[in-house]
């Protein structure tokens, strides 16, 4: 927990467990070497209360020497889930003192009973693998749990053996809240009726789903960086390997794509990581929205990404100029080229998407750069006769997301060019073209 630590951050509430964990690390901080602050979150949901606790911790930081760091907040006023937003303040607090350099680690006061109680509660709700292994003893974040192996009652205990004072918070009397429900209703109750031992059995559980963890996560991670094709803020895997995968593994594939893309996996359930799957195997595409990440399955790819809305675009196109796309890096070069200072259109014929020649005689007035819409159609050079862009897409096996934003090139209200399919025949050049109108595309 402490390796390459010096100044470790105690996260003080008032409570006896964070009370216990403070005088605790203060004995043992001449052992290890580290320097100790006190940090306190004040939510503002308690009024007179929360501002009792924050004075509270203050004069204990005091009485011990210890620095002491104040955040003052007012959830109250944000409604919402309480318990999660208090949740997000207090972990957006610590990792900003440890991103400020102020201490390289945040100990938090939680107990085998916080274990039990979160191994419980993600059962409850259909956690499996990673959701039961439950609180980690150490996070990449910077976060420790050193009370993690001890339970509430034996702090309590020494707490009144030392004669040591701690504060009482009355929302944990508070039925409202999820917890305070499985701390004083089920648990209790399964205690008496089925397991005595229930606390310490759930510990052993998120214990055992630890290390199984540790384990899994080294395949997932060697599987990740195999299969996973990482860009614009996007992950992609082949619908063909998910499918092919033994299930348990692909739903742990499916999982760190999420985490990828989302940062977490909060709220993702077992029906979000089976829909997935389902997606991959079914012989043609869809999509489906889950918790903050939308996931879409065109061909053989299935695509992770944020939720965005696509919005269509227009840009005037001067020529010659050069135009950036929105939201893209891309930009689209047009050029005028006198055909009599060159060996003839042959040398701008249109390659692999990235260049294309028209006759510049043809078109009618302003040009315009647009994104493609549904139902837009012309006639490529060299085709027989007008196709839908849709169907374009389709047999070059574009897939859905490459589609929002594809550029065209619009001559009055017809479709002169588009980006891989080329010059629109009513304008492509000839060799006996005189001026021609050159398109290039790049990025920045």
């Amino acid at each position: 927990m402490l390796e390459g630590a010096r100044r470790v951050g105690v996260a003080v509430s008032g409570g006896a467990d964070s009370v216990c964990l403070l005088h605790a690390l203060r004995e043992l901080a001449p052992r290890y070497g580290i320097a100790l602050a006190v940090l306190h979150l004040d939510h503002g949901l308690r009024g007179d209360e929360s501002r009792g606790d924050a004075e509270f911790v203050r004069d204990l930081a005091a009485s011990l020497n210890l620095p002491f760091r104040l955040r003052e907040l007012n959830l109250a006023v944000k409604g919402g889930n309480l318990e999660e937003s208090a949740r997000d303040a207090r972990l957006a607090f610590f990792a900003e003192r440890i991103a400020s350099g102020e201490v390289d680690r945040v100990a938090t006061g939680h107990t085998r009973s916080d274990q039990a109680e979160t191994v419980l509660f993600r059962i409850l709700r259909g956690a499996a693998g990673a959701g039961l292994s439950g609180i980690r003893p150490v996070t990449g974040t910077g976060l420790i749990r050193p009370l993690i192996g001890l339970d509430r009652a034996a702090i309590v205990e020494e707490l009144r053996t030392r004669g040591i004072a701690w504060r009482e918070d009355s929302s944990n009397l508070s039925l409202d809240f999820a917890r305070n429900r499985l701390r004083r209703g089920l648990l209790p109750q399964l205690a008496r009726e089925w397991n005595p031992a229930i606390a310490e059995t759930l510990a052993h559980l998120a214990d055992w789903a630890f290390e199984e963890e540790l384990v899994q996560g080294v395949e997932v991670e060697r599987l990740a960086a195999d299969h996973f094709s990482i860009g614009g803020g996007a992950v992609l895997i082949r619908a063909s390997v998910l499918a092919a995968l033994p299930r348990a593994v692909a739903r742990r594939l499916v999982r760190r794509a999420i985490q990828q893309v989302k940062g977490n996996l909060r709220t993702v359930g077992f029906d979000h990581v089976e829909t997935v799957l389902v997606l991959a195997t079914e012989p043609e595409g869809g999509g489906a929205s889950l918790p903050g990440v939308v996931v879409r399955r065109s061909f053989d790819w299935v695509r992770f990404a944020l939720p965005a809305q696509a919005v269509p675009w227009r840009i005037p196109a001067p020529v010659p100029g050069r135009i950036f796309l929105p939201g893209t890096s891309l930009w689209i070069s047009l050029e005028i080229v006198d055909n009599s200072e060159t060996s003839g259109p042959s040398d701008y014929v249109y390659n692999n998407g990235m260049g294309c020649c028209l006759d510049w005689s043809r078109f009618p007035g302003s040009t315009s750069l647009r994104s493609w819409l549904p139902g837009d159609r012309y006639q490529p050079k060299g085709k027989s006769s007008e196709t839908k862009l849709k169907d374009l897409f389709h047999r070059a096996r574009v897939p859905v997301w490459e589609r929002e934003g594809w550029p065209v090139l619009e001559a009055g209200e017809r479709i002169a060019w588009s980006r891989r399919f080329g010059a629109a025949a009513w304008c492509a050049a000839n060799v006996d073209t005189p001026v021609i109108l050159q398109i290039h595309e790049g990025g920045r």
